[in-house]
């Protein structure tokens, strides 16, 4: 507040006082009467509209509102000087302190003292993270967050949120709509990098009286670098680490009408084993198979790569069978690592690529998975909210 530059001195308003000054000084009292709002000792103070400063027969000299932290927040005095207010919200949850200093014509001074405290939200949200803390992830792995509240303010909420990486690269945000937030770099992360996701969402208004309560940092580090390409059309899944070929094995994808998405994806998720059912990916009565071993998540819509010991090992490299899986010969029990699928499960973490190509897939979508690679570096960028 430029106009309000006087410091509020130190006040000899106590009592018993050893001053020397004469019974006529001490008689001058300011006519200046200074009104805060709210009062010293108020709780519940609203975000916006419950804090000012007033003087009747005198102006405003200086308004300070200040944080427990010491923090000082903007405010305006009208051209008066009759009345101050702050020019930006307060925060939830917050003890404040309110100074106002004022005189009257001829000079002499008032002052005025407020202690308070803030509302509590009634509305709050919270956003869920892919990221492990000290995990070790693939080189393909996406940052997600998805929150359990609509956001209205992604510029605000995507400040609030860092993801860094040391070597450091650039990094970008793209929203899903307004409940998801995915970070990434360029391209995929170099091996050993380390990255770190800081959410800073206490107190940040996502949505018009709706207030994050996290303060969370992860840190992650980026493992070796495995891209393994499954050709549909060929039937195989060359696994390449480093830039050198590990293994090429036989795969069973997508049949007629079912076909495997082509396109970028990503390992999120690894089970020993998991039940399938056709009824969560909304084919009917299709199949519902209670112990599918080694099975490795592709997409949210529900494309995995897996094991399969219910078809012959002669269908793999030779027929196409899967409902839009990728299915590797395997045995029972999901306990085998010298099986296909074993091995792959074995070789394999999270954030791990698996690169789809074929001649009838459609084209995975980014928002599917950790399937955001599919999107040029300049459509993502435009996805950010600042």
């Amino acid at each position: 507040m430029a106009a309000l530059a006087v410091l509020i001195p130190t006040l000899l308003l106590a009592g018993c006082s050893g001053s020397s000054g004469s019974s006529s000084d001490a008689a001058r009292v300011s006519a200046a009467q200074v009104t805060l709002t709210p009062g010293d000792g108020a709780a519940e103070v609203p975000a916006q509209g419950g804090v000012f400063a007033q003087v009747r027969a005198g102006r405003l000299t200086a308004v300070h509102l200040k944080d427990a932290d010491g923090h000082e927040l903007a405010g305006a005095v009208t051209p008066d000087g009759s009345k101050w207010s702050p020019t930006a919200k307060l925060l939830p949850e917050t003890r404040y302190t309110l100074d106002a200093l004022a005189v009257d014509k001829d000079g002499l001074q008032a002052a005025k003292h407020a202690s308070f405290t803030t509302f509590v939200p009634k509305n709050t949200f919270i956003g869920f993270y892919n990221a492990v803390d000290r995990s070790t992830v693939g080189v393909g792995f996406i940052v997600e967050i998805r929150f359990n509240r609509s956001i209205a303010d992604r510029a605000a909420v995507q400040k609030a949120i860092t993801v860094t990486a040391k070597p450091a690269v650039p990094v970008a945000a793209h929203w899903f709509g307004d409940q998801r937030v995915d970070f990434r770099p360029e391209k995929y992360w170099a091996p050993g990098t380390q990255v770190t996701l800081a959410l800073n969402l206490k107190h940040v208004e996502g949505a018009p009286g709706v207030y994050g309560t996290q303060s969370k940092t992860i840190g992650f580090t980026v493992g070796r670098s495995q891209i393994s390409t499954a050709d549909t059309d060929a039937d195989t899944l060359t696994v390449v680490r480093g830039g050198q070929t590990l293994r090429t094995l036989y795969i069973s994808a997508g049949g007629p009408g079912h076909s495997t998405y082509d396109g970028i994806m990503v390992i999120s998720e690894q089970d020993q084993v998991t039940r399938m059912d056709s009824h969560t990916v909304g084919l009917g009565s299709e199949y519902d198979i209670p112990a599918v071993p080694h099975a490795q998540r592709l997409t949210d819509s529900g494309t995995f790569v897996h094991g399969v010991y219910w078809r012959s090992p002669s269908v793999f490299g030779r027929e196409n069978t899967s409902h839009g899986c990728i299915g590797l010969y395997d045995a029972a029990g999901g306990y085998s690592g010298s099986t296909p699928a074993g091995w792959f499960f074995d070789h394999s973490m999270i954030g791990d690529v698996v690169r789809v190509v074929g001649s009838s897939g459609d084209a995975v979508a980014p928002d599917n998975g950790m399937s955001g690679w599919n999107m040029s570096w300049q459509d993502w960028q435009a996805g950010s909210a600042q």
